[in-house]
């Protein structure tokens, strides 16, 4: 117990981590945001009528899915924005944000392509509208079906967000190093940082267990 305390708390050593846990939820949190909207807008040129947004959607995401997103963080860090007043930060939202997209867009495709179009035929002989058809019939669909994933995409996020370091971010990944090399105290310091990924993840999957457990009292209560 006397080298935990010297190693996270004397001296006010646990304000780093806190820091360090505040900055990798903040890009997860506004990359995760940034891609959903990007991906589902990716995902509408990528099923639209025109062949050539069609074509560069299909590129975007064959080419975006299949590059690191290491690579993809330092490219536009040190390359294509590197001239640019964005802080390093930003830039890193930005390349998760695009990474994310790829997968979310790929991943409604799939759902959507999954789903049962009869009932949308169905609703639009009774005379709803396109919009009316995809909010009622089609959305809860493929909310249901990509949730799984979704959860596991989220989850991915914030562990890929551990690269952060290589382009000067301390995010928790650089904060448990620093302290490991400060302390000598790698396997301990380590084991903490693993820990601390472990509960943002579980964390996530509880959010959605609690959801699931929301909607279930709300449908036996409309039920009773």
């Amino acid at each position: 117990m006397s080298l935990l305390y010297q190693i996270f708390l004397k001296d006010g050593a646990w304000l780093p981590l806190v820091k360090g846990i505040r900055v990798t939820l903040e890009i997860s949190l506004l990359s995760l945001l940034g891609g959903t909207l990007l991906g589902a807008f990716i995902c509408f040129l990528r099923m639209g009528k025109m062949k050539i947004l069609r074509l560069f959607a299909m590129g975007y995401i064959a080419v975006v899915r299949g590059a690191p997103v290491l690579m993809l963080l330092m490219l536009l860090f040190y390359g294509v924005l590197a001239q640019s007043d964005l802080e390093a930060i930003t830039v890193a939202i930005i390349a998760f944000s695009l990474h994310t997209a790829a997968h979310v867009a790929e991943l409604l495709r799939v759902a959507i392509d999954a789903s049962d179009y009869g009932q949308v035929e169905a609703a639009r002989t009774l005379g709803f509208s396109k919009w009316q058809a995809f909010r009622l019939i089609t959305l809860p669909q493929l909310i249901r079906m990509i949730r799984p994933v979704y959860q596991s995409t989220i989850v991915n996020l914030i562990q890929w967000t551990s690269v952060v370091g290589y382009v000067t971010i301390t995010d928790l990944t650089r904060v448990i190093n620093n302290m490991a090399s400060r302390t000598m105290q790698p396997l301990l310091v380590i084991s903490a940082g693993m820990l601390l990924y472990l509960l943002m993840s579980y964390a996530v999957y509880g959010l959605f267990a609690l959801s699931d457990w929301w909607e279930k009292r709300q449908k036996a209560g409309e039920e009773m």
